[in-house]
C-alpha cells in the first residue's frame, strides 16, 4: 500500500540530496547558506548548478559578485549546518555565529571558503536561469579541492560521515560504500 504524499511535500521523495555548505560574497558582505539542492550538470566544461530561494540574501550576492563556493561539510558540522540554514545573513554575520572560519579561495574568487569543511568547489557563475520561486545558478568550476585522508576518487564513507537532507528538519548520513 502506498500513501499519498502533497504537493508541497513532494520533493521530499526525492530531496535526499547531499547538504552543501555556500559561501558568497560580495564588497564587504559575506554569506553563507545551506543548501540540499544542487547538482553536477556537465564534464567538459565542469558545471553544477545551486537553487536559491530568489529572497535569500545569497542570491543577491551571487548574482551581484558572480561567483561562489560550494563547501562539503562533514556530519561534525550539523549544528552549523542547521544554524546557516535557519538564520538570514541580512540579520547576521554567519561566519561569527556559526564559529565558522573563512579562508582565503585557492584561485581568483574573492569569497571566502569555510576552513572547517572537507571538500571546496570554487566557482565561476555562468548563468542563471529563474525556475519558479527559485534561481538556478549555474557555476562552472574553477578550482576543486578534498581532504586527502577523506576522498580518494570518492569520499571515503568510513572515514566521513556526509550530510544528507531528507527535508524538513530531518537529515540522514551514510557510512558504507558500495563498488558494483
Amino acid at each position: 500500500m502506498k500513501i499519498e504524499v502533497t504537493k508541497d511535500k513532494a520533493n521530499r521523495i526525492i530531496n535526499s540530496g547531499q547538504v552543501i555548505l555556500v559561501s558568497c560574497a560580495y564588497k564587504d558582505k559575506t554569506n553563507i547558506i545551506t543548501l540540499a539542492w544542487n547538482m553536477p550538470l556537465s564534464h567538459k566544461p565542469p558545471l553544477l548548478g545551486i537553487s536559491v530561494a530568489k529572497t535569500h540574501f545569497s542570491a543577491e550576492l551571487i548574482k551581484k559578485s558572480k561567483e561562489f563556493i560550494v563547501n562539503v561539510p562533514s556530519f561534525e558540522l550539523l549544528n552549523s549546518v542547521v544554524y546557516c540554514g535557519t538564520h538570514s545573513g541580512r540579520d547576521t554575520d554567519k561566519f561569527k555565529e556559526s564559529r565558522l572560519e573563512p579562508e582565503k579561495a585557492n584561485r581568483l574568487i574573492k569569497t571566502p571558503l569555510i576552513k572547517e569543511c572537507i571538500g571546496h568547489l570554487e566557482c565561476y557563475l555562468r548563468d542563471v536561469k529563474e525556475v519558479g520561486d527559485h534561481f538556478l545558478f549555474i557555476g562552472e568550476v574553477i578550482y576543486a579541492c578534498a581532504r586527502e585522508d577523506l576522498f580518494k576518487e570518492t569520499w571515503q564513507p568510513e572515514k566521513v560521515k556526509l550530510i544528507f537532507h531528507l527535508g524538513g528538519k530531518f537529515f540522514t548520513t551514510s557510512d558504507k560504500k558500495i563498488e558494483i
